[in-house]
């Protein structure tokens, strides 16, 4: 990537506000003409969404955006929809005990919602409020359930089954931590109580150890930042047996979405353990040791979309792909969506240049060098999704950001005739992390309270 130094929020106001008159144009057309009846809409074909069965994790994305797009702008009528719709649809994914999605589905409604009232954007009632907090208390407890004991910790599992660790997950952790922060805990046979933060970080150590790579020799391609989608274990004793991936390449090269996952997760979870005790921290290691493996896992992800990411901050589907050779330095040009060798996929760069403000804003005190380093480097991706060919301004296609790619190993993603690789189209989660992305620009930019995934509880 190309960092613009000089880059500023105020430089991308005006982009900024014009985002969410078409992003709130979307909303109205998938709310107007979605077939509800095919599914929960997953990702665009030929400009329409659809859907694509294997597990229920975009629904909250689909409502969180309309919530979202109504604390951005204050238009009610996207807040009653997101509301209703919450309470209509949402209740299924509270109790799914099949994912672990739960920090997508339901932090993102159920939580956004909790927020807003917490800021006073919208009035507190008592049985709303309680409504909310009790679909979060259990979709904390549901998710946590879905646990695997190694030596020395343990991991959330994701849908494959107890053997497996997605580094996804480290985003959807935050579900556990909305819970216990709302007094939760989860309860197993025989009364036992189970820290929802424990197993947090856990959860959050298993990642940083297992689906992160820091150049220390781990396998012939141990490089700093780099991730494996999947870390497989055997679950007869607990031990690591290899890194696999099944969006991305291989397990030995870097499927970019899963990178961005980490390189949000992380800075997330340093921002909130500085609203921790120290004293909840010192079972787990303590405060300066986690914070150490959150900062460690937070940089190296961060430090390696940048190094391995186009000129103008997106990144392609996988820094291993396989004709990705074919592009040259790629590197040292701005992305091509339209090339005949290797999808780009924009949604990496919509949920990972989160991540890197973030990291940066987290940084500027203790090391503004770095600090300032990373937040540029969110604000040129940033800048770059907020254009074309990123930015969807055709009022007939219903995705907002577009070359996103949900599948690349299943040819799941449609590729237009006459094109040799999937672009043009769009998917639920790029497009709720682009508008995640903007409004949390948009609140530094207005100096407006700093939006985290907790504040809907402290």
């Amino acid at each position: 990537m190309k960092i613009k130094q000089a880059l500023t929020l105020e430089d991308l106001k005006s982009s900024i506000h014009s985002f969410w008159d078409y992003s709130g144009a979307k909303i109205e057309s998938i709310k107007n003409n979605y077939n509800a009846s095919k599914g929960t809409p997953v990702f665009t074909v030929k400009g329409e969404y659809t859907t694509r069965g294997w597990t229920e994790w975009t629904q909250g994305f689909q409502f969180g955006s309309a919530i979202l797009q109504f604390d951005a702008t204050g238009d009610e009528s996207f807040l009653e929809y997101g509301r209703k719709e919450t309470v209509d649809k949402m209740a299924s994914h509270v109790s799914h005990f099949g994912v672990h999605d739960h920090g997508f589905n339901n932090v993102s409604t159920y939580g956004n919602l909790l927020r807003l009232m917490r800021e006073g954007r919208i009035p507190e009632n008592a049985w709303e409020k309680d409504y909310y907090e009790l679909a979060l208390k259990i979709s904390g407890a549901v998710q946590a359930k879905r646990w695997t004991d190694i030596p020395g910790g343990g991991y959330l599992y994701s849908f494959n089954g107890p053997h497996s660790l997605f580094v996804d997950t480290i985003r959807t952790v935050r579900a556990l931590i909305v819970s216990h922060e709302l007094g939760h805990e989860l309860m197993g046979d025989n009364d036992v109580q189970v820290s929802l933060l424990g197993r947090s970080i856990q959860h959050a150590i298993s990642t940083a150890k297992y689906a992160i790579y820091y150049g220390e020799g781990r396998d012939s391609y141990d490089e700093w930042g780099r991730t494996a989608h999947e870390s497989i274990f055997n679950t007869n004793d607990g031990n690591f047996r290899c890194p696999n991936a099944q969006q991305g390449f291989s397990g030995f090269t870097t499927w970019t979405r899963g990178l961005a996952w980490a390189m949000v997760g992380f800075p997330e979870e340093l921002e909130y353990l500085q609203t921790v005790s120290d004293d909840l921290l010192e079972p787990y290691g303590g405060r300066s040791e986690l914070e150490a493996i959150y900062l460690k896992a937070a940089r190296a992800t961060c430090d390696f979309f940048i190094d391995n990411t186009a000129a103008d901050g997106i990144p392609y589907w996988d820094t291993g792909a396989p004709q990705l050779h074919k592009l040259g330095n790629y590197t040292e040009r701005d992305s091509d969506p339209y090339n005949d060798f290797e999808p780009i996929d924009s949604s990496a760069a919509a949920i990972g240049a989160q991540g890197l403000l973030r990291l940066g804003k987290y940084l500027e005190k203790t090391d503004p060098e770095a600090g300032k380093k990373y937040f540029q480097a969110g604000l040129t991706s940033l800048e770059t999704l907020l254009q074309e060919p990123y930015l969807s301004k055709d009022p007939n296609h219903q995705g907002l950001i577009l070359h996103s790619i949900y599948h690349e190993p299943n040819g799941w993603d449609y590729v237009p005739e006459g094109s040799k690789v999937a672009n043009g189209e769009s998917s639920m989660w790029g497009d709720y992390h682009a508008r995640e992305l903007v409004l949390y620009a948009q609140r530094l930019l207005e100096d407006k309270p700093y939006y985290t995934f907790y504040s809907c509880v402290k």
